[in-house]
């Protein structure tokens, strides 16, 4: 299994602060979640072990938060990443997710977020925002499509 860091560190290799598609914390965070959701909803398991948590501006990682919170609502620089540790099958989801995921502006994400019953259900629950594996799960396997054999 992978760390959030491994997850984020492949979506911010994606980016091009350059050419004006950089990642912003807010979008990097939304991204992660959409990741973990589908994964969870494919595969049932987790992509990586940190919890994610209902916060006001939709699923945050709390991990990842405090690696970029400096970062405000910047870019984030993409880093130098080893492809190599990253299985075909890992680097192919990943890429669908950022392929759907990625057009859409941080905002965006956060919108959307805040239309979807993990995060409502755990932002509404007052004695434990994290937002379950189960919720994710049961709630992305109603957006994939199925598979004609």
């Amino acid at each position: 299994m992978f760390t959030v860091h491994h997850i984020s560190s492949y979506f911010l290799s994606l980016s091009a602060p350059e050419s004006g598609e950089g990642m912003s914390h807010l979008k990097l965070q939304k991204l992660c979640y959409y990741a973990q959701g589908f994964y969870l909803a494919q595969y049932d398991k987790p992509l990586f072990s940190e919890v994610i948590e209902a916060w006001q501006h939709g699923p945050v990682v709390p991990d990842l938060y405090q690696e970029y919170k400096t970062m405000g609502y910047n870019f984030i620089p993409p880093p130098k990443i080893n492809i190599d540790i990253y299985p075909s099958d890992i680097v192919e989801f990943l890429d669908e997710v950022y392929e759907v995921y990625g057009q859409f502006s941080a905002w965006k994400l956060r919108d959307m977020t805040h239309m979807e019953s993990p995060w409502i259900e755990a932002f509404n629950n007052q004695n434990n925002n994290v937002i379950t594996h189960d919720s994710m799960k049961n709630y992305f396997k109603t957006l994939l499509q199925p598979t004609v054999e």
